[in-house]
């Protein structure tokens, strides 16, 4: 297991959502790139927007800036080969991460599910967005949160993509001193936050999971967590129900009836009375799939491509960027409030008034999911 990284001053964070705002600003960095842009990401799809990015990723390469990509094969499957022609065509360096074969089995489970756009070693883009128009279709586009960092935690992203870009078994076509990770001085792009990169691969090795599970149990006012996919392990759920009666405000805010993936729901749904007796609030979203992965815990907060579910947890490579900065957590709280507004507030007698076809979907879709971890 590699030493985790330390945490940095100076940092300036920006939120940014939806997919409407982020993408337009992603795409004007590549746009303002002099050297090199550096993009992994896991969720790619041929369309509108996948597209969009390949026009303005090759148009860099054209004038002279060296572009690296690392896809995840499994989660890049549906990318057309003509599109992957025209990246590579272009001069752009391009992996695959763990392709798929029948021969490795459990081996194809461990995906790269980290996502990150760097650009000349100052500006750093991460959240848990992927290359697909579900991100900003015209309506019921999937929301997602995603944030810009300047500072000296962009340098330790870029030494992360490298480490990964190396298990890729890619090699570096940057010239050396480009390669070389350079932090922000202090001036106007200088920020006030402390933060630090925190990574995980594996059940035993996620230090975003035991740093999750650590703020929670320190937290004095307050924690909202939103996950796409709640399926809570039981030290979490432990945590949260701990907090809740310890007088500590409690908010879930999770998906609603819109999502990729139901049955996942349903499991999840199974724990809400448990920690709605405790007094946590939970909250579904009602106008599109919420896919934001983010976690406030007071002035603490955490956002990156990790979700609360076991799969992510046991193979993926994640990555979170963790901030403590008053001024910040009080921009993602109030992102928080907004979007409760548009969420159905879960009131605990109704929900122990639910039909008997809801408890069955929770019990046979919970069985499901516990039969798996016990044979993971």
């Amino acid at each position: 297991m590699s030493r985790p990284y330390p945490w940095r001053p100076g940092n300036r964070v920006e939120l940014l959502a939806p997919g409407q705002q982020f993408f337009p600003a992603m795409l004007a960095e590549i746009d303002r790139a002099q050297e090199y842009v550096l993009l992994e990401v896991y969720l790619v799809a041929s369309g509108e927007q996948s597209r969009l990015w390949i026009k303005h990723l090759v148009a860099a390469v054209q004038r002279g800036v060296q572009v690296v990509v690392l896809f995840d094969d499994f989660g890049a499957a549906e990318l057309l080969p003509e599109d992957l022609q025209r990246l590579q065509t272009a001069g752009i360096r391009l992996k695959r991460f763990n392709p798929l074969h029948w021969r490795k089995v459990s081996r194809n489970l461990m995906r790269d599910h980290r996502k990150l756009l760097l650009v000349d070693g100052r500006t750093a883009f991460t959240g848990g967005f992927g290359l697909t128009d579900e991100f900003c279709a015209s309506s019921n586009a999937w929301y997602e949160l995603v944030i810009r960092l300047q500072g000296p935690c962009v340098a330790d992203w870029e030494r992360l993509f490298w480490q990964t870009w190396r298990q890729a078994h890619g090699r570096p076509r940057l010239k050396a001193s480009s390669r070389k990770p350079r932090p922000v001085t202090t001036g106007p792009q200088a920020g006030t936050s402390e933060g630090r990169l925190v990574t995980g691969q594996g059940v035993y090795l996620h230090g975003i999971k035991l740093s999750l599970l650590r703020q929670i149990h320190r937290a004095r006012q307050r924690i909202w967590l939103t996950t796409p996919y709640f399926v809570p392990s039981y030290r979490l759920r432990q945590a949260l129900i701990a907090a809740a009666r310890r007088g500590v405000e409690v908010h879930l805010l999770l998906p609603g009836p819109r999502t990729d993936h139901p049955p996942v729901r349903f499991a999840g749904q199974r724990f809400y009375s448990r920690l709605l007796k405790a007094g946590v609030h939970i909250y579904e979203y009602q106008p599109s799939f919420i896919h934001a992965k983010v976690s406030l815990c007071d002035d603490w907060i955490s956002i990156g491509s990790c979700n609360f579910d076991h799969w992510g947890i046991r193979w993926n490579l994640e990555a979170n960027q963790e901030i403590l900065d008053p001024a910040v957590a009080g921009q993602v709280l109030e992102w928080f409030e907004t979007t409760r507004l548009d969420c159905l507030w879960l009131d605990p007698q109704l929900w122990e008034e639910r039909s008997r076809w809801q408890r069955i979907r929770e019990y046979l879709w919970g069985l499901v999911d516990a039969l798996a971890q016990r044979l993971r």
